[in-house]
């Protein structure tokens, strides 16, 4: 068992998930190596000053406009579930797709027993004819009884249930956003040759590193961050990556519970906080469990989203705020007329708060939310099948 003190831990935190500094290059380079070293983005559609997505990139790569993370993965990554609903690596398909028949997660079968027989074909065909589409561009094939599933609601509509189901079965893709609605296409036109040839699987042993890296520190208690990789926890993977050393035990200082960290983690080298100060989105790596959050930074963060009015102690949309390494604070603010308008703010530190930096961080975030967003580079140079 490594132990950590709160501000070891807090460091570690922030560089591992790439916060410390702008290590990446700007634009659709910059999101590209983001992808490869976050292994996940978190997705979610409520846009008040940018989506989640929109966020964690803004926060790590210069020169990006709301939309841009779609735009500039487009035929190099796809919509799964992993921390709930990301976008994955290309790499990943495979083993998504080997999975898909088992996973009873998500509600497929009791999805697909709503659909009208033969409908996952005939919508399937349909994307295959004409796509890639959205769940607007469909045909009409009827109504369904809808699934609500937590504070989502279903769909009455059977083309878009087909469509999520043929999705998460790995039998269309979710490539992209058109218009704000998801873009379904088949994995054959959607993603490189490379990926859907791939050889077996990735193991066990490999999801499990990626979502450890993912998270810095991944709590061993159940929750949303072991969704796609919980069966990891029961068939021997995490004492067999503890035994070989490519994974270790952590426990930080004051609080008992453990965590997993990739082997070596110590040994690792980030550079030193910057001067600028980020925008976190609600679903930030950082902010995954947030309990580590409260213990290693002294900083309580709540989503309130989804609470009723009276029972928010912030607000709807609270984003907090990042500086040298510490979260300073937290503002809500919305998109509004063309401006970036700060609606409240909430500081911890009064005394030792930079307005120059929140100042520059407002402004910088306000630039990229009124750029326009870069169009689709198209499908990867590796090669694509144009099969239907």
């Amino acid at each position: 068992m490594i132990r950590l003190t709160p501000d070891e831990a807090r460091r570690y935190m922030v560089g591992q998930c790439g916060l410390a500094a702008t290590v990446h290059p700007p634009g659709r380079a910059g999101v590209r190596a983001l992808l490869a070293a976050r292994r996940c983005i978190q997705l979610d559609p409520i846009d008040r000053i940018g989506t989640n997505a929109d966020l964690v990139a803004m926060a790590r790569v210069d020169g990006l406009a709301k939309g841009d993370v779609h735009h500039h993965l487009e035929g190099r990554a796809f919509e799964h579930f992993a921390k709930m609903r990301c976008l994955l690596p290309a790499r990943l398909f495979p083993t998504y797709r080997a999975r898909a028949a088992a996973r009873p997660e998500w509600l497929v079968g009791a999805r697909a027993r709503r659909l009208p027989d033969g409908a996952l074909e005939r919508v399937r065909a349909e994307v295959a004819e004409r796509g890639p589409l959205t769940p607007g561009d469909m045909a009409d094939h009827g109504r369904v009884r809808s699934i609500d599933w937590g504070q989502w609601k279903g769909t009455g509509k059977a083309s878009t249930m087909a469509l999520r189901v043929l999705a998460i079965r790995c039998r269309l893709v979710v490539r992209g956003r058109r218009r704000g609605s998801h873009l379904y296409d088949l994995p054959e036109r959607a993603l490189p040759v490379g990926a859907l040839s791939a050889p077996p699987p990735v193991s066990s042993e490999a999801e499990l590193i990626d979502r450890v890296e993912a998270a810095g520190l991944l709590p061993e208690v159940s929750g949303p961050w072991w969704a796609a990789v919980k069966h990891t926890r029961t068939d021997g993977t995490v004492d067999r990556l503890l035994g070989i050393g490519a994974l270790e035990r952590v426990v930080v200082d004051g609080g008992r519970r453990t965590y997993l960290a990739p082997g070596g983690f110590r040994d690792r080298a980030f550079p030193q906080p910057d001067d600028r100060m980020r925008i976190l989105g609600p679903l930030d790596p950082l902010l995954w469990y947030r309990p580590l959050v409260e213990h290693a930074f002294g900083f309580e963060y709540l989503w309130e989203v989804y609470k009723p009015a009276a029972q928010r102690r912030w607000g709807y949309y609270v984003c907090p705020l990042l500086h040298r390494g510490r979260l300073v604070g937290r503002f809500e603010g919305r998109w509004v007329d063309g401006a970036l308008r700060v609606e409240r703010r909430w500081v911890d530190d009064a005394d030792r708060f930079d307005e120059r930096a929140f100042a520059a961080a407002i402004e910088r975030h306000a630039e990229g939310l009124g750029r326009a967003p870069a169009e689709p580079e198209g499908p990867p140079g590796d090669g694509i099948s144009a099969g239907r």
